[in-house]
């Protein structure tokens, strides 16, 4: 009964951590990042995969609530990072070389 609790604690855990950075993230960067609903699932789902990934990769007897929060909500900034879109403002010029000829060909 222990164990089940626990798993269902680092679940629930996991998924609204995933959700409070993604909510954060969707208020913060909205002009960065694509709808809502995507946000939000995505970070959701990066949080439940990390805390997956943790507790599997730390192993039986060595499972910590905090390890398990801190990786799902590492897994899921990356989630939410790879979702950004650059941003829109003045565009350099590409930079050339100095002394530089353009090509023909």
């Amino acid at each position: 009964m222990g164990e089940t609790l626990m798993l269902l604690m680092e679940v629930l855990g996991s998924a609204l951590l995933g959700l409070a950075l993604s909510a954060t993230a969707a208020r913060v960067l909205a002009r960065r990042l694509p709808s809502t609903r995507v946000v939000l699932v995505s970070g959701v789902l990066g949080a439940l995969f990390g805390a997956y990934l943790t507790h599997f990769a730390l192993g039986p007897g060595h499972n910590t609530l905090t390890a398990t929060f801190v990786g799902g909500v590492l897994v899921s900034a990356v989630v939410l990072s790879l979702l950004l879109r650059p941003a829109s403002g003045p565009r350099r010029p590409p930079h050339r070389t100095p002394f530089s000829l353009p090509s023909r060909g």
